[in-house]
């Protein structure tokens, strides 16, 4: 079978999703669709079980997955190392990234980044914070981008921002109109809260813990943009990193409260295979991205709806600063 048939029955499986692996390879549904069904043809075995939603692989399908991506990976290694005797900037470069690191700021890094070096052909995806990891380890992106970075065995981490975190809740909210309130003023709210298995849940638990304040968890999901909408709708308060919630607080949607001290800071990495040296555009990607001035200053910093003292979002790593004015969450 074709190598390109290879690689999008390991997109397909990646993504979870037809359409999404489609998308990533510019061909129709019914047409990802087809190269499974060729792919099972030529077989004689089912991959794919399409009566469970969202599908799953057979016992077949597994087998043949893990040979295909080991089969896809080093393809991609090989076009990559020789990609690297070119002088110029030209190179193809996945990037997977949490849904939190900032969309309208990276919608605006991808066209900048696109004008400087127009022959590069750079795709970025949204994964959750565990699929980022695993498509950065098993080879299927080549950079990710994760809050709170973790090195392991297979995985680099390079420092990108830090982001600070504040009090967020609805523009009616009794804390609403504070410039800065202690921490003891979350005491029995009801909070807005991620989900139990994400690691900035166990650090925002862990913060409160430490200041001995207890709060009533309303609501838990597993990402930002929902939470938002949930404190738009004054189901309760949470924390959140301030750049995620600058064009809310703007337009006046949402208001921002600093603690008073002891405040949160969430750090965003960048992260690699330790085996995959990165290739010129790469290394161009990362050093652009820790020098754009765009996620050193947020959109809160010049809004003159800003009800309190700014709080800037610093590259990584950030400078030394005191326990009682901030602690960097980890």
């Amino acid at each position: 079978m074709q190598l390109k048939s290879l690689k999008i029955f390991c997109d397909i499986v990646r993504r979870r999703s037809f359409s999404r692996a489609a998308g990533d390879n510019g061909i129709s549904q019914s047409s990802a669709s087809q190269v499974v069904h060729q792919l099972e043809q030529h077989l004689g075995v089912q991959l794919l079980d399409r009566s469970k939603r969202p599908f799953v692989l057979t016992p077949a399908g597994e087998r043949y997955h893990a040979g295909c991506r080991q089969v896809v990976r080093q393809l991609a290694k090989l076009e990559g190392d020789v990609r690297a005797f070119s002088d110029d900037h030209d190179g193809r470069l996945t990037v997977a990234s949490i849904y939190s690191a900032g969309l309208a700021h990276m919608s605006a890094f991808m066209r900048r980044f696109s004008e400087k070096y127009p022959s590069a052909q750079v795709r970025l995806e949204y994964l959750h914070p565990d699929r980022v990891y695993e498509a950065v380890e098993e080879g299927d992106v080549d950079l990710g981008l994760v809050s709170f970075p973790e090195e392991s065995r297979a995985l680099r981490t390079m420092p990108w921002r830090n982001e600070s975190m504040a009090i967020i809740c609805h523009p009616e909210h009794r804390l609403a109109g504070n410039a800065t309130v202690p921490w003891q003023a979350l005491a029995g709210e009801s909070f807005v809260a991620f989900e139990s298995d994400l690691r900035i849940r166990a650090e925002i638990d862990r913060a409160l813990m430490v200041q001995k304040v207890d709060v009533c968890v309303a609501l838990e999901f597993d990402n930002i943009e929902t939470m938002k909408r949930a404190i738009e709708i004054n189901e309760g308060v949470s924390i959140l990193p301030e750049p995620t919630v600058a064009a809310e607080v703007a337009a006046g949607r949402l208001a921002l409260v600093h603690f008073e001290a002891a405040a949160l800071e969430r750090p965003l990495g960048i992260i690699h295979r330790r085996d995959r040296e990165l290739t010129t555009i790469g290394l161009q990607f990362v050093k652009m991205l820790q020098a754009d001035i765009e996620f050193q200053l947020t959109p809160l910093e010049s809004s003159p709806l800003a009800s309190s003292p700014p709080a800037s979002s610093r590259l990584a790593p950030a400078p030394t600063s005191t326990a009682e004015s901030s602690v960097r969450v980890f």
